[in-house]
């Protein structure tokens, strides 16, 4: 009797609801006046049994019951249509009604959400003016007296006009089966599947979860003795392959779970052995963390499996239990995840470090999106010590590196090579979202502020360190500063990078003066002063023309002082001329001083980091070359000075015979012949030497000093300026055959000045005799002519030998400088052919040369 109340009592809430759903504003438009609808038309009967056949509907629906999951499904779909008002309005809505607790509320807030979702879908669906009865066919109705009763199994009943197809207005109508027949069915069906299992669906899904979690389940477990070792159930347990297939795919979790936590048990055993590392502690924080989201469900399904797995009849109980299809659903995104880390074991087993996160990032470049979604936020665990070793050497210049897993490693050096030796990429730990360019800008701000501490024991460089690191800080705050966020370290790096490296080069030009170091070094080293060249030489020649063991270089660098003293260098800066020293290069027996004398510069920290021991060997050539360079020049004006016109006066010869006079003028004429031809030489090379080497590579090197950026930048420009140098002056691996010929040339050079010499003071020695035979002879009245005779042999004799030497050093110097000349038109060398038209600009060697 209480359940007729009971459902009686329902039809009539069901009635009132229709009722006040269908009625109207009043005419008047008062929001408190509705007019009813009228309750034996069409439309209010076909509406009462829609509502009616909703409500007893029996379907279940085949979504998991989550109310915030409709709830975003429908504001989705709303906004999609382009209703975005609607779509903030339910939202608000929603929020309200989410929120209401307590008594008089809705607890099953999910059913009428989706109920109200349904409703929607199936009105949007329907092709035709708004009938009821053309809405939801698959919702069963027996008929408006079985409203609410709910009681028995359902069949078909035809009603209406179509009874005999069983359909009413396109509705599928069902009625009661009394004789449940399906029911029957649904159990003969149960009892065949439990005669088939030997165990029941249950128990294999427990033992599924115990496999899940790395233990042996009554039924399933671990078999390490095979190929593919992993859970299998065992074949003497009689199921259908169906089922038995479904547990070995289900239990592959099982597997790779056990790999995941083998290696993290494994990893924190070896801490703090070197082979981990900072990085491999993180990944393994990082896949424990995603494990302890896999722990919780396998909770929330260790619960459900609990609950008994109904019949095929029993839909009541249908939204607790846990089957084995029900599994693989649950474990379908879990299991991704898990082959994921458990490849990521096996790639990282022997890595760390760089290494170890470029393996990883190279998993993170998958199309899947949650894929790419789940590695990218386990490399931003596992490349947290990384970034804080960048954010450590970029701000502090602090190589924090315990393990040896940083792209940067350091080494103990002297203060001279720190910048140069100090520091060095480690490509094998670089990792792959780091371009080589960043890297390389990475190292170079924090060896800059090592070079600053240490080199030129700068502490002014905090203040832009402090900048830099309130910048890294403030983006770190924001979260930007990490993986995935490359133009963010980019960015960073290079503002780091811009400050601190301005900084260095104004340390290095200001507090250290390079550019004027440089300027002497030129001045000096490649014999620029010329005043202070031509005195020094003057004053250590004598010296120099000795033996180079019986020289003294305390002697020697006393004339040096001495020089600059008597030579505009006496105004340079005092600290530059006091690195400036005399060094007496190591020398066999039979050396000359000139062949050991050299100038050397001392560089002192920090600028032997640019003056080098290497880069000083180089200016050590230059400047012997250069020294012997005018040493010859020297040696030709010295000849210059001995073969001026006025040194001789013919008329003392006028006594001898005109045959040698002859030969006097022949020996003369041929020598200062010589002498211009080895003049037109040498000055020619000196000018190139001097001029389009030395001063172009100088305006050079001014020029791309004032564009460096960085202390690279410098030493790369001094380098360029110093290579050029050496390769135009003929010093250079490809102008050594040039070079070597030259110096055969200077040799010549020098025994010509040698020859001219002893003619000179040979014509003097004889034009004295003469002299003085004219005066003993107007004295005792007569010059015998035995006397004549003999001065006259012993002059031709001599004059004749003379002659000889200097044709035969004529000729050899013609044969060496055809042979010089020849060699330049197959130099790869642009400015040498510049040196090769000023030596042969009429091509005179080209026409007299045999080759041509």
């Amino acid at each position: 009797m209480e359940d007729e109340e009971d459902q009686q009592k329902v039809s009539d809430l069901v009635r009132e609801l229709v009722i006040r759903l269908l009625s109207s504003p009043a005419d008047d438009g008062s929001a408190t006046t509705n007019s009813k609808p009228n309750l034996n038309s069409p439309h209010f009967v076909n509406s009462l049994r829609y509502a009616q056949r909703i409500l007893c509907s029996r379907l279940t629906p085949s979504v998991a019951p989550d109310a915030a999951a409709i709830a975003d499904s429908v504001k989705r779909r709303l906004a999609s249509h382009g209703s975005s008002s609607l779509a903030l309005s339910f939202a608000d809505l929603f929020a309200k009604f989410s929120s209401k607790t307590g008594p008089g509320s809705v607890n099953n807030k999910w059913a009428v959400i989706y109920l109200l979702k349904i409703i929607s879908e199936d009105r949007k669906g329907a092709k035709s003016q708004y009938c009821p009865s053309n809405l939801l066919p698959n919702l069963s109705l027996s008929d408006d007296a079985d409203f609410g009763k709910g009681k028995g199994s359902s069949s078909v009943k035809p009603l209406g006009d179509n009874n005999k197809k069983g359909w009413d207005n396109g509705v599928l109508l069902v009625s009661k089966d009394p004789e449940n027949r399906r029911e029957l069915a649904f159990r003969e069906f149960v009892n065949l599947v439990r005669e088939e299992n030997e165990v029941s669906e249950e128990v294999l899904v427990r033992d599924v979860l115990y496999a899940c979690q790395g233990v042996d389940g009554k039924y399933v477990k671990f078999d390490g003795g095979s190929d593919d070792a992993g859970y299998v159930l065992s074949d003497s347990i009689s199921v259908p392959r169906a089922t038995r297939i479904m547990v070995h795919k289900l239990c592959e979790l099982g597997r790779l779970f056990r790999k995941v936590t083998g290696y993290i048990a494994q990893s924190m055993d070896r801490f703090p052995a070197e082979d981990v590392g900072t990085v491999g502690q993180a990944l393994c924080s990082a896949l424990q963390d995603e494990l302890t989201e896999y722990y919780k469900l396998l909770a929330v399904l260790e619960a459900q499996s609990s609950n008994p797995i109904p019949l095929v009849s029993e839909t009541a109980s249908s939204g607790n239990y846990l089957s084995l299809r029900r599994l693989a659903v649950w474990i379908a995104e879990p299991m991704v995840k898990m082959r994921l880390m458990a490849d990521l074991v096996d790639k990282c087993r022997v890595l760390k470090g760089g290494a170890m996160a470029s393996a990883i990032h190279l998993h993170a470049r998958h199309g899947d999106p949650l894929v790419h979604e789940f590695m990218r936020r386990l490399l931003q665990r596992v490349c947290a010590p990384l970034f804080e070793m960048v954010k450590r050497w970029v701000q502090e210049g602090e190589l924090e590196d315990i393990f040896a897993e940083f792209f940067i490693v350091g080494q103990e050096v002297k203060a001279e090579s720190l910048w140069r030796e100090g520091y060095r990429l480690n490509h094998s730990m670089l990792p792959s979202f780091i371009s080589p360019s960043l890297a390389q800008r990475i190292l170079r701000t924090g060896k800059s502020i090592n070079f600053l501490r240490v080199c030129c024991d700068d502490r002014s460089w905090a203040d832009a360190a402090t900048r830099v690191a309130t910048d890294i800080g403030v983006t770190a705050r924001r979260g930007g500063f990490g993986y995935g966020e490359t133009d963010t370290l980019e960015s960073l790096v290079d503002e780091a990078a811009k400050r601190i490296d301005k900084h260095l080069l104004d340390v290095i030009y200001r507090r250290y003066k390079f550019k004027e170091h440089c300027l002497a070094i030129k001045r000096y080293l490649l014999l620029g002063q010329g005043d202070f060249v031509q005195y020094l030489m003057d004053i250590v020649g004598p010296d120099l023309s000795e033996p180079a063991n019986t020289i003294s270089s305390f002697k020697l660098s006393g004339l040096l002082e001495t020089a600059v003293r008597a030579s505009n260098a006496q105004y340079d800066d005092r600290d530059m001329l006091d690195r400036l020293r005399v060094k007496m290069m190591p020398h066999e027996s039979g050396d000359r001083g000139w062949d050991v004398f050299s100038l050397e510069y001392d560089a002192r920290v920090p600028l032997d980091t640019v003056f080098t021991e290497s880069v000083m060997a180089k200016y050590l050539r230059i400047f012997n070359f250069l020294w012997k360079l005018r040493r010859v020049e020297h040696a030709l004006t010295g000849a210059w000075k001995t073969m001026k016109p006025n040194c001789i006066s013919y008329h003392s010869f006028t006594r001898l015979q005109s045959a040698v006079k002859k030969e006097l003028d022949s020996t003369l004429r041929r020598c200062q012949v010589l002498w211009v031809e080895i003049n037109h030489f040498i000055s020619n090379l000196q000018y190139y030497i001097m001029f389009e080497v030395l001063e172009v590579s100088w305006s050079n090197f001014l020029s791309e000093m004032d564009v460096a950026k960085d202390l690279d930048d410098l030493l790369a420009a001094h380098d360029t300026y110093l290579d050029s140098i050496v390769e135009k002056s003929l010093l250079g691996e490809l102008s050594q055959s040039l070079y070597k010929s030259l110096l055969v040339i200077f040799d010549l050079i020098l025994r010509f000045r040698s020859h001219a010499d002893r003619l000179y003071e040979g014509i003097q020695e004889l034009q004295a005799r003469i002299t003085r035979s004219s005066q003993s002879s107007s004295e005792q009245g007569s010059w015998t002519a035995d006397g004549r005779k003999a001065l006259t042999q012993r002059a031709g004799e001599f004059l004749r030998n003379m002659g000889h030497d200097l044709e035969e050093i004529s000729k050899e110097y013609s044969s060496l400088q055809e042979e010089f000349i020849s060699q330049f038109p197959v130099q790869k060398h642009v400015d040498l052919k510049f040196l090769f038209f000023r030596l042969d600009f009429n091509e005179f060697y080209r026409r007299v040369s045999p080759s041509s």
